[in-house]
């Protein structure tokens, strides 16, 4: 499980040579459809020398991989490229760099509007918010009503996208009551602490890390409930799923994730300490907080009720005038791995929530 710092640059400059209008009314032709994909049962086997390249986030997967021991027994060669946003993996994809990645809940959706068919191949659940709003030093927002006038970090394709949308839509305000600040999912963390914007929605381990800034604070968190679904997803290249060696190793790759991401629910202080501690630098006391605040973490099925959720992320992006169409949700899962994510459950007693 290879993983070089110059990967992410390397596929980064391939990708900015096919870089296009992410959101443009005109879909892309796609050599592949969904109907076919979902058609098909998936490959099995893994064919000696089949490579895939991982967009991570933070570097959280290759660690989990690398602390479970499950990147030891995956049957493909895997390496990792560092990205944060669904944006920028996006724009590998799409330079064909990138095989498959782990994201949130709109990053297939950007993919969808944009024409790239990038299915959605397994889905993670938290019961708890996946972003909190960071509230710039020195100032205090004690409830979304008091979000009216403020500057706040927005990036579109991304999770902090809906999150910003349904609370303003919950406090009863419009995108005209508060300054939208555009900006990468990044440049979040530095534009709360030096106050270039009012509030930013953060992830962790970066809201975390904020709040030892002199003077941080946050909106409370019973003010975010609604916001955000608790959902991340498994999403891979179309041509990549239509390639029968790279669709056996991601379907390997898939089960081998459910595996390590339960391993760190059962072992949560050597989880900590292998990425809280040793690769994001936290203290052991704000891993262990983090994971603690993660909530339930299950592995909902590939049906119709998760469709309907990811459906309603679409009608809020849609609803705010910031789709260049409807979309159909159905269209974003290839339903086909749920069989492959059910195994990997059963054989690491996880848990696919309520049924």
């Amino acid at each position: 499980m290879p993983y070089d710092r110059q990967v992410r640059r390397r596929l980064l400059a391939t990708a900015a040579l096919a870089l296009v209008p992410l959101l443009g009314a005109c879909a892309a032709q796609q050599s592949t459809s969904i109907e076919q994909l979902s058609s098909e049962p998936v490959p099995t086997e893994v064919p000696d020398g089949t490579k895939l390249v991982f967009a991570d986030q933070n570097e959280e997967v290759q660690t989990l991989m690398k602390a479970s021991g499950e990147g030891d027994a995956l049957a493909g060669d895997t390496e990792f490229a560092n990205f944060i946003g669904g944006p920028e993996i996006l724009e590998a994809i799409r330079a064909d760099a990138v095989d498959v990645a782990y994201v949130g809940d709109t990053p297939p959706i950007q993919a969808q509007a944009a024409g790239e068919l990038v299915p959605i191949v397994a889905a993670v659940h938290s019961s708890a918010p996946d972003y909190q709003f960071a509230v710039r030093p020195g100032l205090e927002v004690n409830s979304l009503e008091e979000l009216e006038g403020k500057k706040i970090a927005y990036a579109e394709g991304t999770g902090r996208q809906p999150m910003v949308l349904r609370a303003l839509a919950k406090a009863g305000l419009s995108k005209d009551d508060v300054e939208l600040v555009p900006l990468d999912a990044s440049d979040f963390p530095d534009a709360i602490r030096n106050g270039q914007v009012d509030v930013a929605p953060l992830n962790e381990p970066h809201f975390t890390r904020y709040l030892g800034t002199e003077g941080a604070s946050a909106v409370p968190e019973e003010e975010l409930e609604g916001l955000t679904n608790g959902l991340h997803y498994v999403y891979a290249r179309g041509d990549s799923l239509a390639d029968p060696a790279k669709a056996a190793a991601i379907r390997d790759f898939v089960q081998h994730f459910v595996a390590a991401y339960q391993w760190s629910l059962d072992n949560p202080e050597d989880w900590v300490q292998a990425y809280h501690v040793d690769a994001q630098q936290l203290s052991k006391e704000e891993g262990l907080s983090v994971v603690e605040a993660q909530g339930e973490v299950t592995f909902p099925p590939l049906d119709d009720a998760l469709i309907a959720r990811q459906q309603d992320t679409i009608d809020t992006i849609h609803d705010a005038g910031e789709l260049p169409e409807e979309l159909d949700a159905k269209d974003e899962f290839a339903t086909q791995f749920d069989e492959a994510v059910a195994e990997a459950v059963e054989e690491a007693g996880a848990s696919r929530g309520s049924q």
